[in-house]
C-alpha cells in the first residue's frame, strides 16, 4: 500500500500524543509552521488530509485554506479553532473548501474521530461521488448525522444517489457491522406492505403458512431506510408512528412486543411539509422523522460532480484505457441531467457499447442535442466562473501585501514569474492592478 500523509500546519510544535494517533491511523506525519514549505508538500507529497491551526500568523485563516484547496484539490482540509473562532470555522467551509473543523483544546479520541471520519469522506462510498461544494457540504452533514442515534430525512429528486447517501450514513456509525435494510414503499403493494415491515406469525391471514420476520426485525440493530416514505397509507403511517415512539414491533397475528434497537433513515423525492399540508402525510409523523433532513442536490445543481461520476461509471463498466473527448465533457456539461445520476450510468454505459475506441465522442452519448457551439459556450462560462474566482483571490491578495510581488507569490506558492503571467492575464480581462498601492 503507499504511503498515506496527514500533513498538519501550526505555530506550536504538535505533542507526541497527536503525532502518535496520526501514525496509528497509518499515516505518515508532517509539520510545518510555513505556508511555502505547506504548499511544497501539497506539491511533493499529496497528503490525503491536512489540518490547519487558526493560530498561523501569515494569512487570515479563510484565504489560506482557499490556498492549500488550490494547491491540494485532492486533500481534505480540517480546520483547528478556538471556540470563539466558530464563525470563522464556518466561513472556511462555506467559503474556502475545508470539510470539517475541530475546537481546542481536544482530546486524543476527537482527534482520532476527525481523522476516520474525514477520511472516510475522502474515500467516498460505491457510486456516491462529491466533488462539488454542495456535494462535500452534504456529505459533511450526513457524516456528522451518522455520529448520533438520531434518525434522517433524505429529500431529493428521482435518481439522485438517496439510497447510496443512507447506506454511506449507516457505513459511517457505530451500525456499520449490523443489518442495512432498504424499504421501497412504492414498489410493495399497499395490501403487503403492513406484513413487510412488521412481520407476521402463521394463520395470521390467509396464506400465512409460516412465521415471518418484518423488514423492522430484520434490520434491528442496525439501520432500515423507508424509501419513497410518502407512498404509505394513512391506516399504516399511524402504525409507523406508534412503532417510532415505542421503539417496539408486534408481528401480525401476534401480542408479543419485539424490543428495537434501530436508526431510522426515511427518504422521498417529494417535499414532505407540503405533503402535509396537503393532507398526504401525518405532521406528527413529519416531525417524528424530520430530526436531521439532508437535501441532496440535483445533478444540475453539482455540475462539478458530472465529469467525476462518468468516469466513475466507466471505471466500473468498462476499463481505465477509456477516456472522454473535449467535445464530449462540454456537451455532458452543457445537459440538463433530468434523470440524474440514474441517468448519467445509463448513458456511459450506452456510450461504452458505442464507442469505435476507447475515446468517447459526442455521438456515442446519444443525448438529446446540444449544439457543439452551445455546449462549448456552456463549458466556458463554467471555466470563466473558476477563473474569475481565482483572480479574485489574487487580487485580494496584492491588496493585502499592498501590490508586493514576491508576497503575494509566496502566499500563492506560485513564482513571481507564474505571477507575473497571471496579473498579465487579469489586465487583459480589464482589472486595474495598478490600482493597488
Amino acid at each position: 500500500m503507499s504511503q498515506r500523509y496527514l500533513l498538519w500546519i501550526s505555530e506550536q510544535q504538535p505533542t507526541p500524543e497527536i503525532q502518535q494517533v496520526v501514525f496509528a491511523e497509518n499515516f505518515k506525519f508532517l509539520h510545518t509552521n510555513s505556508i511555502s514549505d505547506a504548499v511544497s508538500h501539497c506539491l511533493i507529497s499529496k497528503p490525503e488530509l491536512v489540518f490547519v491551526d487558526a493560530d498561523t500568523q501569515q494569512l487570515e485563516l479563510v484565504e489560506l485554506v482557499k490556498l492549500l484547496r488550490k494547491t491540494c484539490p485532492t486533500s481534505q482540509i480540517v480546520t483547528l479553532v478556538d471556540s470563539s473562532q466558530s464563525e470563522i470555522a464556518s466561513k472556511t467551509i462555506n467559503n474556502g473548501g475545508a470539510v470539517d473543523y475541530l475546537l481546542k483544546p481536544f482530546f486524543a479520541e476527537q482527534l482520532k474521530k476527525t481523522i476516520r471520519n474525514t477520511d472516510s469522506m475522502k474515500h467516498g462510498f460505491e457510486d456516491l461521488i462529491a466533488v462539488s461544494t454542495k456535494s462535500q457540504q452534504v456529505l459533511r452533514l450526513a457524516n456528522r448525522a451518522a455520529q448520533t442515534a438520531a434518525g434522517v430525512l433524505i429529500t431529493g429528486e428521482s435518481g439522485t444517489g438517496k439510497e447510496k447517501l443512507a447506506h454511506f450514513i449507516h457505513k459511517s456509525s457505530d451500525r456499520k457491522d449490523k443489518p442495512f435494510i432498504a424499504v421501497n414503499c412504492a414498489a410493495i403493494p399497499e395490501n403487503m406492505l403492513e406484513a413487510m415491515l412488521f412481520g407476521f406469525n402463521k394463520g395470521a391471514f390467509t396464506g400465512a403458512v409460516n412465521a415471518q420476520p418484518g423488514k423492522f426485525e430484520l434490520a434491528n440493530g442496525g439501520t432500515i431506510l423507508l424509501d419513497e416514505i410518502t407512498e404509505l397509507p394513512l391506516d399504516l403511517q399511524a402504525k409507523l408512528l406508534r412503532v417510532l415512539q415505542e421503539r417496539e414491533v408486534e408481528r401480525l397475528g401476534s401480542h408479543q412486543k419485539i424490543k428495537l434497537d434501530i436508526r431510522i433513515i426515511a427518504a422521498s423525492n417529494r417535499i414532505l411539509r407540503e405533503q402535509v399540508e396537503q393532507g398526504a402525510f401525518r405532521e406528527d409523523l413529519f416531525y417524528r422523522l424530520d430530526v436531521l433532513p439532508l437535501s441532496w442536490p440535483a445533478l444540475r445543481d453539482r455540475v462539478d460532480d458530472i465529469i467525476p461520476l462518468a468516469y466513475h461509471f466507466i471505471k466500473k463498466y468498462g476499463n481505465s484505457e477509456f477516456h472522454i473527448s473535449k467535445q464530449a465533457e462540454d456537451v455532458m456539461l452543457c445537459y440538463n441531467w433530468p434523470g440524474n445520476v440514474r441517468e448519467i450510468e445509463n448513458v456511459i454505459q450506452r456510450a461504452l457499447v458505442m464507442a469505435r475506441g476507447v475515446e468517447i465522442q459526442v455521438e456515442d452519448l446519444n443525448l438529446p442535442q446540444c449544439s457543439p457551439a452551445a455546449a462549448a459556450f456552456c463549458a466556458t462560462q463554467l471555466k470563466e466562473n473558476k477563473k474569475q474566482a481565482e483572480f479574485d483571490y489574487i487580487y485580494s491578495l496584492l491588496s493585502r501585501f499592498k501590490g508586493h510581488r514576491t508576497q503575494t507569490a509566496q502566499a500563492l506558492g506560485v513564482t513571481t514569474r507564474a505571477l507575473r503571467y497571471k496579473i498579465a492575464a487579469m489586465r487583459e480581462c480589464g482589472i486595474d492592478i495598478d490600482a493597488i498601492a
